[in-house]
């Protein structure tokens, strides 16, 4: 498989960004199927651009917007961004959801995924998404997105993002061609020839010395740690109860889960603590923590989310090196929280790569308010679909 990367940092005259992509990509060889994946700022006229676009190009166009982005060239802080992926021996099919809400989700996501699928010759080995986050009680969290894919799919490695804005919370937008949502998932089936790899980069290296077990939750909320309420643990380990929406004095903060398989696989994640509801105790998170789960609170700080980064391309670029020019196609999700992290030094992330990729390898990645990415069971390694937040995931196709 083939790709490209494109960039613009024009978000209003659409004549003028769609001119400066298409001189971009005039040397790129498309073979027999091709897509194009679009990361546009919030701010971005998405509409004029993919009329602009598919007067050219006669290929879907999915993705998102974002509130900042990753090139083959590093940081963007806004602008559009475009992957063409092509290739003779692969299959692509692309679908999106009407707006779907809880009561009607699993209807919306499976009829999506059936109807996607037919158009393939074969079972898809990738899932390429991308959603809407939770706002209100009736959206759909990413989690409950994400398992029913998983199941329906008998457990295809699923990668994305959900979409982001400039922490407006209402700005933010999924794409399909000209199908614009709110709250919808598009996706992309990939079958044929291709053996993808998964990165999953956790920046959590300290933690408290107490961990917790969740003994009482429902979805993305949890009532009980241990004996405790949820609050009062907190009020133990001297964290801050007073207010009620508390995503932005959390974010620094977040909550490291650890799950365990029946055959004896150990994964780990992070949950980032948005809402306390002071009359039942309980606390919900931005994803879903079930219960069983083993909790403990982690601690972020700058150079961590840095140094983490450059591990996770060290093994990027050794696999890279390992089979030379068989991957040349890099996708990346990284979350918000991470940007707020870095602080001033907002290219910190994309200088773990920059320099070390081989001639020939396109990247392109989104700051998303959350991460879909597959990760590793600790004794039988095998994949785990899993929500994300507070990770940079990375696949090479």
């Amino acid at each position: 498989m083939d790709s490209i990367v494109a960039y613009t940092e024009e978000i209003d005259d659409m004549d003028q960004a769609a001119s400066e992509i298409f001189e971009q990509v005039k040397n790129f060889t498309f073979h027999r199927q091709t897509i194009g994946i679009v990361f546009v700022d919030e701010e971005t006229d998405y509409s004029g651009l993919y009329r602009k676009l598919s007067e050219k190009w006669k290929f879907p166009i999915v993705g998102c917007t974002a509130m900042a982005m990753l090139v083959t060239d590093g940081f963007r802080n806004l602008g559009i961004s475009v992957m063409l992926l092509s290739a003779d021996d692969c299959d692509f099919a692309v679908g999106i959801s009407d707006d779907f809400y809880i009561d009607n989700y699993k209807e919306a996501l499976e009829h999506t995924y059936r109807e996607t699928l037919a158009k393939l010759p074969d079972k898809p080995k990738l899932i390429i998404t991308y959603g809407s986050m939770v706002t209100e009680n009736e959206h759909v969290d990413a989690d409950f997105v994400l398992k029913i894919l998983d199941e329906i799919s008998d457990h295809v490695p699923i990668c994305g993002a959900v979409a982001s804005d400039g922490f407006s919370f209402s700005g933010y937008k999924v794409f399909l061609n000209d199908h614009i949502g709110c709250h919808c998932q598009a996706m992309v089936m990939i079958s044929g020839n291709i053996d993808p790899k998964f990165y999953t980069v956790n920046s959590i290296k300290n933690k408290s010395t107490s961990t917790y077990k969740v003994t009482e939750a429902k979805r993305n909320i949890v009532y009980r740690l241990n004996q405790s309420t949820f609050i009062d643990v907190l009020r133990q380990e001297n964290m801050m109860v007073s207010k009620k929406i508390v995503m932005g004095d959390y974010i620094l903060s977040p909550f490291v889960i650890t799950l365990e398989y029946p055959n004896g696989d150990i994964v780990e994640g992070a949950r980032t603590l948005s809402y306390l509801d002071h009359e039942s105790g309980a606390g919900a998170f931005l994803g879903d923590l079930p219960e069983g789960a083993i909790l403990s609170i982690g601690i972020i700080n700058r150079s961590d989310v840095q140094t983490s980064v450059e591990a996770g391309f060290d093994k990027v670029v050794e696999e890279l090196k390992r089979n030379e020019g068989k991957y040349k196609t890099i996708l990346c999700s990284t979350c918000c929280a991470r940007f707020i992290a870095l602080g001033s030094n907002t290219a910190a992330e994309a200088e773990a790569y920059l320099g070390r990729l081989p001639p020939g390898v396109s990247l392109m990645g989104i700051y998303s308010y959350g991460e879909y990415g597959p990760v590793y069971g600790s004794k039988t390694h095998n994949h785990y679909n899993l929500f994300h937040n507070f990770t940079f995931s990375i696949i090479l196709l």
